[in-house]
């Protein structure tokens, strides 16, 4: 049966000792989904819509991620290390983003080009460069748009010495903000992505970055679709060639060095729906262009998003035991959204684990049990259920007449 047409609920391993007839006065009544809308007319070919493999990908790893759901939707090594060249600045706009929408730092701030960032970013070396001056003063907002649409490195170091005091101050926040995002195989020790020792990332982690980048900081996030930059009377233009080749592209950022290969971290919209694909250690600027626009294509045409549960409405409404109400709703935080293979909706199935016996109080938004959801029998995600209200305790002969029905239940709880 499919359990989105008509949800019914796992309950925990305690309620057991209720017997089948507990059990039964225990099942809240659910709250059914709509079924999925169907044509009016459906063709053979309508019903059942094969979704071939993905496409082959020039790369040692990547990753094709569905924005709005976070889901992998095909990998090749995700999580193993890889070298990021200048996908390392997908980090540093993230970090100089967090810290200008904090008031820490500021878009009109005159930031002066030390020597470090002109020696080891500038024009003298053979790395990408916004050709900054020597000692010269740069407004803020002019150095974002030079590292992410020039990829300059001498813009990426005058960034992090003007947030942090120095690079290696700035790499340590890098880190930090890595592990708030659940970047757990990355390490970043520059601001440019100089290939360093300690210094690599995942796929995997490129992708939960760019997913924050877009959600957390989307004007900033717009600044990579522009597509060339002139300053100081040099124009460049974006090193990301899908901007040209199809206009849903609107970010992110290039990468190459001997070592890494050439990367490309690239999203796009379409309607509603973002996908985001990440290409690392391709052979060619060609190839890594190539392999994300394939990648983008299979995501959009193969996929869908579904929204199965929405925030704050009851999904259950269980029994509460020495309450002031006899139920307490329960439900989600946020909209549960789930990405399935085109065709897959029916495949999917939801039970919720609730503990046979509630005793108030518990506090809105209180974690009471756990929505499992599966495609085809695998395991999509767990989201937590919570109490959609507060539930105190009930008055003195309440709780002493539940006690009592519980005792007689064989519950043992008091």
């Amino acid at each position: 049966m499919n359990l989105f047409r008509r949800p019914v609920y796992a309950i925990a391993a305690a309620a057991l000792v209720f017997g089948a007839s507990a059990v039964a006065q225990q099942t809240p009544t659910p709250n059914p989904l709509p079924p999925k809308p169907v044509p009016t007319v459906a063709s053979p070919a309508a019903v059942q819509v094969p979704v071939p493999p993905p496409p082959d990908v020039d790369g040692k790893a990547w990753v094709l991620m569905d924005y709005a759901t976070g889901q992998i939707l095909a990998s090749k090594e995700a999580d193993t290390r890889v070298v990021p060249a200048s996908i390392t600045k997908v980090m540093t706009d993230y970090v100089i983003s967090a810290q200008i929408a904090s008031g820490k730092i500021h878009l009109t701030d005159q930031v002066s080009i030390s020597e470090h960032a002109w020696r080891a970013g500038g024009a003298g070396t053979d790395g990408s460069t916004s050709f900054l001056k020597l000692n010269s003063q740069v407004p803020l907002k002019d150095l974002l748009y030079g590292m992410i649409i020039q990829s300059g490195n001498d813009s990426a170091i005058a960034l992090a010495e003007h947030t942090a005091g120095s690079e290696e101050t700035f790499a340590n926040l890098m880190n930090a903000y890595a592990k708030q995002l659940g970047m757990v195989n990355s390490h970043f020790a520059n601001a440019s992505g100089y290939p360093v020792d300690d210094h690599y990332t995942t796929a995997h982690d490129v992708a939960i970055l760019t997913r924050a980048l877009i959600h957390d900081y989307p004007d900033d996030y717009a600044i990579s679709a522009i597509k060339e930059f002139e300053w100081n009377g040099i124009k460049q233009g974006n090193r990301n060639t899908l901007l040209w080749r199809d206009p849903t592209v609107d970010g992110v950022k290039t990468g190459h060095t001997s070592e890494a290969g050439f990367c490309l971290d690239a999203s796009a919209k379409r309607g509603d729906e973002r996908m985001i694909a990440i290409v690392m250690g391709a052979s060619s600027e060609k190839a890594r262009a190539d392999s994300a626009m394939a990648l983008l294509n299979y995501g959009f045409r193969f996929f869908e998003t579904h929204k199965l549960y929405e925030a704050g409405k009851p999904l259950a409404t269980p029994r509460l035991w020495k309450g002031e109400e006899d139920q307490v709703p329960l439900g989600v935080q946020q909209d549960v959204l789930v990405t399935v293979k085109t065709g897959d909706y029916d495949k999917l199935k939801a039970t919720m684990d609730i503990p046979s016996t509630l005793i108030a109080p518990f506090k809105k938004g209180q974690q009471v049990g756990t929505l499992h959801v599966t495609d085809d029998g695998q395991p999509v995600m767990d989201v937590p259920l919570v109490a959609l209200n507060d539930a105190p305790q009930g008055g003195f002969f309440k709780r002493l007449w539940d006690s009592i029905l519980l005792w007689f239940h064989g519950s043992g709880k008091k």
